[in-house]
């Protein structure tokens, strides 16, 4: 067998990695890349293989940096199936749809500038209908059911525990008559999440391509979480201001709406009005009821008791634009979370623009930030930032909750990989940027110090044994 990742090679985007077996093309993941405008819109338009010559495609997880590229493979001519979970495919439905949306808006605005310079226009790299013909191509599995994707070739998903519907990928295939293994961790859930399962162990495996997101890194104790964000919570309504919390709208939003349940049923916090000010949020929340299959044992009898974790009297859920403004007319404690989790784009910015030179307001951080985000700067501290190219003063308090992080540390990674059985003969890193991948595999050289450690880099085959 050989590997070959065209994205998420030394860096956290485009998750491509194709595999070849016994003259088939498998294709785990088909990821958007995120980075430089020019640089992005090039590597997302044209793909470094052939899609006609893929066989199938396996995705991990609905996240736009490894299924947003999925329609691109449908333009240049890819027949095949493409094999998820059942949660996956139905975020998938609304994540595309709206990354079309959200391309067209963009490029909108950026062709005027372009024109003006007499350049060429950028196009979308693919359209709402182009979503819909992709969609076609879905096969839902549950979870722990192997099913033969292509000759010789059997894929189980196992469950990541990173967002809905996340999967771990073991391949089954023979070579030369000798039975093998191999495990795509996909990204990897912490544990201990408040709506997901534990990422489940997995047996036998022989070869690991494992995600290094925070190699050599530790993240906050999820046990001072709840004390933490109730804390936050209080410190806002004694100020009389407003708690904006950036989301990403799949995933987090849920995650934080949940907990934010659970305290306010043990009155940890007065009652105050909750906002979700996200139509994709909204959408993805809607996904969220629907699979029950997903969740951890404790949420999942909270659910049989006949309590919903994501909607009560104090939480109101936003779709339309001008409930949306209407919240600006607010002056009395309220809680608003909106996308997105950077600050680059949706709501949150009209959020932030109206509300952070009070210094009777917060704003919670609860993901990570790339560098040069607004998000990333104002954690930075910095006094004064541009929203919607306009100098605002930075006076609202600023916190931050790495704790909510949905990607295992490095300690975490390794114990992961103690979970797994069987010989674990090579690991080979991606999804990581380069020190993040060095620390984590000198730590995992150290403790498998007869397995081969590796780290992937772009375009490079790399044949298994």
């Amino acid at each position: 067998m050989k590997i070959t990742s065209f994205g998420a090679a030394r860096t956290t985007t485009g998750s491509k990695h194709l595999l070849e077996i016994n003259g088939q093309k498998i294709l785990l993941d088909c990821g958007m890349y995120q980075g430089k405008r020019e640089e992005s819109y090039e590597r997302n338009k044209n793909l470094p293989f052939d899609p006609k010559g893929i066989t199938a495609v396996i995705l991990s997880h609905a996240h736009i940096d490894h299924s947003g590229n999925l329609p691109t493979l449908g333009i240049h001519g890819f027949q095949g199936n493409i094999y998820t979970t059942f949660a996956t495919r139905d975020l998938c439905n609304i994540m595309l749809a709206d990354s079309a949306k959200v391309q067209a808006q963009d490029l909108a605005y950026v062709n005027k500038k372009r024109e003006k310079k007499s350049l060429p226009p950028f196009h979308p790299i693919y359209t709402q209908q182009q979503v819909e013909d992709i969609m076609g191509h879905f096969v839902a599995i549950d979870y722990n059911r192997p099913i033969p994707i292509a000759d010789g070739v059997t894929a189980t998903f196992i469950d990541a525990g990173h967002i809905l519907g996340s999967a771990q990928i073991i391949i089954d295939y023979k070579e030369e008559g000798v039975k093998k293994r191999f495990l795509f961790s996909g990204d990897v859930g912490r544990g201990k999440h408040e709506i997901l399962r534990d990422p489940m162990p997995c047996e036998n495996i022989d070869y690991i391509l494992l995600e290094s997101t925070y190699g050599g890194r530790k993240h906050e104790d999820i046990k001072s979480l709840k004390k933490d964000l109730c804390r936050i919570v209080n410190e806002t309504i004694e100020k009389k201001g407003k708690l904006l919390i950036p989301t990403f709208a799949v995933g987090r939003a849920q995650q934080v709406v949940y907990m934010l349940h659970q305290l306010r049923e043990v009155d940890c916090f007065p009652k105050i009005p909750i906002y979700v000010d996200s139509p994709l949020a909204v959408n993805a929340t809607e996904i969220f009821r629907l699979h029950p299959e997903c969740y951890n044992t404790e949420i999942h009898d909270y659910l049989m008791s006949n309590k919903s974790p994501f909607g009560w009297a104090d939480i109101h859920y936003i779709r339309e634009v001008s409930l949306s403004m209407e919240l600006n007319k607010i002056h009395e404690p309220i809680i608003i979370l909106s996308a997105s989790g950077m600050c680059e784009a949706g709501r949150i910015l009209h959020h932030l623009a109206n509300n952070i030179e009070d210094e009777r307001n917060t704003v919670l951080f609860v993901g990570h930030c790339a560098e040069n985000t607004l998000g990333a700067k104002i954690l930075a501290g910095e006094k004064k930032v541009n929203i919607f190219g306009e100098p605002h003063y930075v006076k609202l308090k600023v916190e931050r909750l790495e704790a909510f992080s949905g990607h295992a540390d490095h300690d975490e990674l390794i114990a992961y990989t103690h979970r797994i059985t069987g010989k674990k003969s090579r690991f080979m890193l991606v999804h990581g940027e380069p020190e993040f991948c060095e620390a984590l595999q000198i730590g995992l050289q150290a403790e498998y110090p007869q397995s081969l450690v590796t780290i992937n880099d772009q375009g490079v085959p790399v044949e298994l044994p």
